[in-house]
């Protein structure tokens, strides 16, 4: 069985970095005597370093350093959460798809082809401008945009776990489409998933920064990474620190996770037949 020393050199950089990253936006405001919202009007503008504002301040005397890792916690618990959401619906609708073959597979393959097809983007933004903005809607809203590929990867391996014999064999003996979803598919889709999970995940972080970045996403005087970039580049000619830190964690995020995911993927072997096989014998034992 696969430990996670086993993992790839630079799947577990990017791990440690991220574990890194979490940390210090969830406790290192505590490492700091300023709020991420209180003013300082004795150090506006004043660049890092200067008056025990390590990251310097803005505008108004807001301490970025507070803000940054402020911001990076609510970006990453929205990304988490909105990938939660995905993988709910992605991993039901095409673990489904995939079992139930013939006419119902095709029409819901259909309907994803309908999805991709959307601007969902722009349905998205459509969707926060004319609604009340709320943490359920948003995290609906970024869910629903990242959770189509993860359908078809799943529809896809569900569909290859319908002619496994363990689950011919449930078949004949009876068993209905929903139990053999729950007792054979879903488990072991689930490594899969969880995969695929890290991969969506930087895509959800992002859109809630372009989201922020367009003032859709949470309101003040919370502030996400987007929302940090959008004032960073009102002051980028005065204070360019305020678009450089926040840049600069997400940036080191999203790269992370991207590598992350990719690491993954090669440890478990996910498009190989061996990992394949390794997968299919608890279940068919």
């Amino acid at each position: 069985m696969q430990t996670l020393r086993s993992l790839p050199p630079l799947a577990r950089r990017c791990l440690a970095t991220l574990a890194l990253l979490a940390a210090l936006c969830w406790m290192g405001p505590l490492l700091t005597a300023f709020e991420p919202h209180s003013p300082d009007w004795n150090s506006l503008s004043v660049p890092p370093g200067v008056n025990g504002h390590w990251f310097g301040t803005d505008a108004i005397g807001r301490d970025v350093y507070a803000r940054t890792l402020a911001g990076g916690r609510l970006s990453l618990t929205i990304g988490l959460l909105a990938s939660v959401v995905a993988l709910v619906i992605g991993l039901g609708y095409g673990a489904t798809a995939g079992l139930a073959g013939g006419t119902a597979e095709r029409l819901m393959v259909r309907v994803l082809d309908v999805f991709s097809a959307l601007p969902f983007l722009l349905v998205v933004i459509l969707l926060l401008t004319l609604f009340d903005r709320s943490m359920g809607l948003l995290l609906l809203a970024i869910g629903g945009y990242v959770w189509i590929d993860l359908a078809r990867v799943m529809r896809a391996e569900a569909a290859r776990l319908r002619e496994a014999p363990f689950v011919l064999a449930a078949q004949a003996a009876g068993a209905s489409l929903s139990q053999r979803l729950r007792w054979h598919v879903l488990p072991n889709l689930l490594p899969l998933a969880f995969v695929y999970l890290g991969m969506i995940l930087p895509q959800a972080i992002l859109v809630e920064s372009f989201l922020g970045f367009l003032g859709l996403s949470v309101d003040e005087p919370s502030a996400s990474w987007g929302t940090l970039l959008a004032e960073g580049v009102q002051e980028l000619d005065t204070a360019p620190w305020t678009l450089l830190f926040p840049a600069g964690f997400l940036v080191v995020t999203l790269a992370a996770f991207q590598f992350l995911g990719d690491g993954l993927r090669d440890w478990m072997d996910v498009r190989g037949e061996g990992g394949r096989a390794e997968r299919n014998q608890p279940a068919a034992a």
